[in-house]
């Protein structure tokens, strides 16, 4: 599935929401203006010129919005997402250039002192019109939240300062029939009030997007990238973008010996972690720098040149006899070589070790047969359950404490595979623990002769 479809889904829900908002402000703010150009109610009809701009700011959003969705290109290789950030900041724009004209005629009013004619139809259109300003408001707000929508929660603060305009206004009228002539202008500057704090709440939230200012603390980041078990060092990490559209920069140290697919590995468990734990996150980028003045971690060293030689390696020890540093290893070799074909083989790896790995005085290899696989012949059912009945037995017979589950039999050639999950004591060591799995294991095999390869999965019971 293409990865962008998740955001098209996203921005047409958006869209969806942005259009029913638009329908009811652009109906609320035709009913305030006609009655405010009826009554001269000033407050009225900055009430609806501000609800006028709600709409404007509705068009601007399902415009940005579309924009927004279009995937990255050769000239945004990071999308177009901040096309909805301006958007956004536009709003802001909008709101302040209505409270400068709402300022304007209200110092107009005050000099001029004309009278304000406050009648029942102006009574009657705020007292409809608060409902809808109260239920846009909340809808928007709540679909911004649903959807981490920035244009929405945007345009949510513009529409939930319209229901305090409202208020306002509704006061304003009140006060007017009561004789305080001065109440309509005075509102009509507590508006302006309302309208300008939304406009920079907009513009601040904007103005971080495009700062580049920080949407994820740093050392929360890094906790998260640490918890992965092989890194070593988180250096740093970065964060930007809107929240739900947040790119990460994390750096990571590492032993030089990582070979490109451990990192590989690696890097993508951090993403995997960043990406749960963010859900805004949109992607994660790791770069790694090897670990300076640390001990060398022979396990991995070997693992390098073996891969680079087409082999494998395991049990690797290092011994310091105090003269000299001895690294012993098993090296497997397809079984198919002869003798001196693998010997010559080895001795190469060996020889590359030394060259890396100038403080180790001897290497001690011990060559294994890995035989190559083939497709595993059918295997009869019956003889499937039988296997696996005779090895559950054996396993309940010498094992009775052991919780023994999930067996299964699975063909391979030259005969069957078997294995089972044994659940035990969370207390119990490692050590003890593997060695129950080893005379396990032996036991199955030394009483059926079928069995190629026995697996047994240790576990704490409380995850069995």
């Amino acid at each position: 599935m293409d990865s962008h479809l998740p955001a098209i889904k996203q921005a047409a829900e958006v869209r969806r929401v942005l259009w029913i908002t638009l329908a009811l402000n652009v109906l609320v703010a035709a009913a305030k203006i006609a009655v405010g150009l009826l009554t001269g109610a000033l407050a009225i009809t900055a009430d609806g010129f501000h609800s006028l701009m709600d709409g404007a700011g509705n068009v601007i959003a399902l415009i940005t919005s579309r924009i927004a969705t279009r995937p990255p290109d050769a000239t945004h290789p990071y999308g177009h997402r901040r096309i909805e950030t301006i958007g956004a900041l536009s709003i802001g724009v909008l709101l302040l250039l209505t409270a400068y004209e709402i300022v304007r005629s209200a110092i107009e009013r005050l000099t001029s002192g004309a009278e304000v004619d406050t009648s029942l139809l102006a009574f009657l259109v705020i007292g409809l019109t608060l409902p809808v300003n109260l239920f846009v408001a909340i809808y928007e707000r709540r679909e911004g939240k649903r959807l981490n929508s920035e244009i929405l929660l945007a345009d949510a603060a513009n529409t939930t300062a319209d229901v305090f305009v409202t208020l306002s206004v509704l006061a304003s009228m009140i006060l007017t029939a009561l004789g305080i002539k001065w109440a309509d202008p005075a509102v009509a500057l507590l508006i302006v009030a309302l309208i300008a704090r939304a406009a920079f709440q907009i513009l601040r939230s904007t103005g971080d997007v495009l700062t580049d200012r920080a949407p994820l603390d740093s050392k929360a980041i890094i906790a998260v990238a640490a918890g992965v078990p092989s890194v070593k060092r988180v250096i740093r990490a970065r964060s930007r973008g809107p929240s739900d559209e947040i790119f990460v920069d994390i750096e990571i140290e590492l032993p030089p010996e990582t070979t490109a697919d451990h990192a590989a590995a690696i890097a993508e468990a951090v993403r995997r972690q960043v990406c749960e734990r963010y859900p805004g996150v949109r992607e994660v980028n790791v770069g790694f720098e090897p670990l300076r003045g640390a001990e060398p971690d022979y396990a991995l060293a070997v693992r390098a040149q073996a891969d680079a030689l087409g082999m494998s390696t395991h049990s690797v020890r290092l011994a310091d006899t105090g003269r000299k540093k001895v690294l012993e290893l098993h090296v497997e070799v397809p079984g198919n070589k002869t003798l001196a074909e693998a010997h010559d083989q080895v001795t190469l790896l060996e020889d590359e070790l030394r060259r890396e790995l100038p403080e180790v005085g001897e290497v001690i290899t011990h060559i294994e047969p890995v035989e190559a696989e083939s497709p595993a012949p059918a295997h009869s059912p019956t003889a499937a359950a039988r296997i696996k009945a005779m090895a559950a037995a054996l396993l309940k017979q010498h094992y009775p404490d052991v919780g023994w589950h999930h067996e299964q039999v699975m063909p391979m050639a030259g005969g069957c595979a078997f294995a089972a999950h044994a659940a035990l004591p969370p207390d119990i060591s490692l050590e003890d623990a593997h060695m129950l799995a080893d005379n396990a294991e032996r036991t199955l095999r030394e009483a059926i002769p079928e069995l190629q390869r026995v697996i047994i999965h240790t576990e704490p019971e409380e995850h069995a």
